[in-house]
């Protein structure tokens, strides 16, 4: 029995149940997941446009409220910050709130056919939806650089899908996309 304790061990990659299940399903491509995001900053600039013409009517005549920062002040730059991560919480909004109610999809993933999928349970918690929405930003750092990690990945996660441990699923009619080669659908499982 002491043998056994002292033994020198080695990692061990066990699958879970869940990955087990979603070992084979045919990944989205590139392109489909890049429409999808064009196709939700759409949705996204038409939700807030109605908002900013209110805003223009109602302030016309306020030359206060067309006022521009001067980011050479602390008051200026800490304005336009301000208003970066006002966008950027709308957006994250959007995007975790459409992950969490549709489990996974957003307009954009809906119309082009593909799901969002967590590797670690059967659906989208709040708080995985929240660190994928906000992945994004961290997929968008080095010039976009971890989008095109789908490419170096065997499982053709970005950046946002790795931290939030999720994969994008093409939900389409068979033969519309390459399916995984049968040796692919094995390294998926493992």
């Amino acid at each position: 029995m002491l043998k056994k304790w002292t033994e020198k061990r080695g990692f061990r990659a066990h699958e879970t149940h869940r990955m087990d299940e979603l070992a084979g399903l045919p990944l989205a491509s590139f392109r489909r997941r890049a429409l999808a995001i064009t196709i939700d900053f759409a949705v996204l600039l038409m939700l807030k446009t109605p908002v900013w013409v209110v805003l223009l009517l109602h302030h016309r005549h306020d030359t206060h409220w067309s006022y521009k920062p001067n980011l050479d002040t602390m008051a200026g730059l800490l304005h336009a910050i301000w208003e970066k991560l006002q966008d950027l919480l709308e957006s994250a909004l959007y995007s975790a709130v459409a992950m969490k109610v549709t489990n996974g999809r957003t307009v954009g993933k809906w119309i082009m056919k593909i799901r969002v999928v967590s590797l670690t349970q059967d659906r989208m918690g709040w708080w995985q939806s929240i660190e994928r929405a906000l992945g994004y930003g961290a997929s968008l750092l080095e010039g976009g650089f971890g989008f095109f990690q789908y490419y170096l990945n065997r499982n053709r996660q970005t950046v946002h899908d790795r931290i939030a441990e999720t994969i994008v699923l093409y939900e389409g009619k068979p033969g519309l996309v390459d399916a995984p080669l049968p040796e692919d659908a094995a390294e998926v499982g493992r």
